[in-house]
């Protein structure tokens, strides 16, 4: 496993939890992040995520892990399509059960051809998945206050890691300030010239 020099921390706000994320970004993106979390149960997080030169998403794995039950995901892009392989371990839905969230819907998709039009995975809550689109559209010094695309991501869902397609909106508000939306969910991060999250209101503060 290859050494990653660059390191970034956040600090969840609205639970207990932490993510921090080893990476290169020189030519694209390689990265390795580690996620804790204590709600809706306790959790770990551990992904690895691969760009091409162009900060299209070429491949992303996550394991999901807790007590009693690990799910893990690979996503994999090339020609435009998708591939996905699944694997699970223990009954999530069981342990979200007694959290008084019954139900759990399995890991990956049934339908990799839903998410044809993703270029960029977005892992839930996780401040690093943003970067992804806001370097692959060069929104950050180069896009004019008020500029906005729309994009659809592959949307991995915690701690179930189901996928599915996500629509989204990135609104420029200034040198290193951009507005996210999706559906009626909006916010306006705060971000470094590298386009990594300082603040998500609500959600994370970068720490280290």
């Amino acid at each position: 496993m290859s050494l990653l020099e660059r390191s970034v921390v956040w600090r969840r706000l609205d639970v207990d939890g932490t993510e921090q994320v080893l990476f290169d970004d020189g030519a694209g993106l390689r990265a390795r992040g580690t996620a804790i979390c204590a709600d809706p149960v306790p959790y770990t997080c551990r992904y690895q995520v691969l760009t091409d030169e162009h900060w299209a998403t070429r491949m992303f794995e996550v394991e999901a892990e807790g007590g009693g039950w690990r799910r893990q995901v690979r996503l994999e892009r090339a020609a435009g399509r998708w591939r996905v392989t699944t694997n699970e371990r223990g009954r999530l839905d069981r342990v979200l059960a007694r959290a008084g969230r019954p139900g759990a819907a399995l890991p990956g998709t049934d339908l990799p051809e839903e998410l044809t039009d993703a270029v960029d995975v977005d892992l839930f809550n996780s401040p690093l998945t943003n970067t992804l689109p806001l370097r692959r559209l060069g929104l950050l010094g180069s896009e004019p206050d008020g500029a906005e695309h729309r994009i659809t991501a592959a949307w991995v869902l915690l701690p179930e890691l189901t996928v599915i397609p996500s629509e989204q909106a990135y609104t420029v508000l200034g040198p290193e300030s951009v507005r996210y939306s999706s559906g009626r969910f909006q916010a306006d991060l705060t971000v470094d010239r590298d386009g990594f999250v300082r603040h998500y209101p609500g959600l994370a503060d970068r720490v280290g």
